[in-house]
């Protein structure tokens, strides 16, 4: 018998999430913040729950994927949180990007309670969410991945251990602002070639001949170059892991410059953005109107 599956956060990635545990056949219990966002999960079978409390006491395993570590307090501690409702002997999994510290206090907190807690996040954009294959950087002990790797293998292709408790926040955060600098400097480069007078996708067709090719060209160089925006990883969240990976640095006592003048140029575009767009609007750096 399939363990019952509770799921927090319904947003770009939570929702296919969501889709690809109950095509798998998992009994699923779902809640969001908005509640509208989980009629299509209802209509395919799964329950709403009154609140995350009530959602984790009908589970055996708990995902959350909220946007940051402020909704995600509020989820597990705030009035009717997950915490409350979670049962000694339960999985909680958070696939949420936050910072180690507070991975590794809910860690804390599960342990007094005989939950079991891996901190999750995940890589792969709304398109790896979709296709069931997003790619899991975990933190926790090796017997709570085996126990919840069915739960998993919904959801994605790839699931690396990396550790203890906040060691997949952290590899998820250094991986953030690896993206974070290539699509910069992807835009960067466009601008330059674009100011000189020579056409864009000469540079591009370089690049993926060169050493300078890599996968993130096949997504956001197509996005850049014909200025949709449409959001697969929204900015706001980049722009939050980001300064997630600066607070992580300064807590290490270590300097990243290349990220820290990342998070100036990102914060600029953000500060101007009158939606919500992809972090490929870097690109739009450029433009002050």
């Amino acid at each position: 018998m399939k363990p019952r599956v509770g799921l927090i956060g319904l947003g770009l990635m939570g929702a296919p999430m969501g889709a690809n545990l109950l095509k798998a056949g998992f009994p699923l219990v779902v809640w969001n913040r908005t509640a509208e966002k989980a009629r299509r999960l209802v209509d395919e079978g799964a329950l709403f729950g009154k609140s995350p409390e009530d959602v984790a006491s009908q589970c055996d395993v708990l995902l959350t994927i909220v946007s940051d570590p402020s909704a995600l307090e509020e989820v597990l501690w705030g009035k009717d949180g997950a915490l409350a409702g979670l049962k000694r002997g339960s999985a909680l999994i958070d696939s949420s990007t936050v910072s180690p510290a507070l991975a590794r206090k809910i860690a804390q907190a599960c342990a007094q309670k005989s939950i079991d807690f891996l901190d999750a996040p995940v890589t792969g954009g709304t398109w790896g969410a979709e296709k069931g294959e997003l790619v899991f950087m975990i933190g926790g002990k090796k017997e709570t991945l085996e126990r919840v790797e069915p739960v998993l293998q919904a959801l994605g292709k790839r699931f690396f251990l990396l550790g203890p408790n906040g060691a997949g926040q952290t590899v998820k955060l250094a991986m953030n602002l690896i993206l974070a600098l290539q699509v910069e400097a992807l835009a960067e480069g466009l601008e330059l070639v674009t100011s000189s007078g020579v056409e864009p996708t000469k540079l591009i067709e370089v690049l993926q001949s060169s050493m300078g090719r890599a996968p993130v060209l096949d997504v956001k160089a197509p996005v850049i170059l014909k200025r949709d925006f449409t959001p697969s990883f929204p900015l706001r969240l980049m722009h939050k892991d980001i300064r997630l990976a600066m607070e992580l640095a300064k807590e290490n006592g270590i300097e990243l410059p290349a990220g820290a003048a990342a998070y100036q140029a990102y914060s600029a575009v953000k500060a101007r953005a009158k939606a919500d767009v992809d972090y490929a609007a870097i690109a739009s750096y450029w433009k002050k109107n």
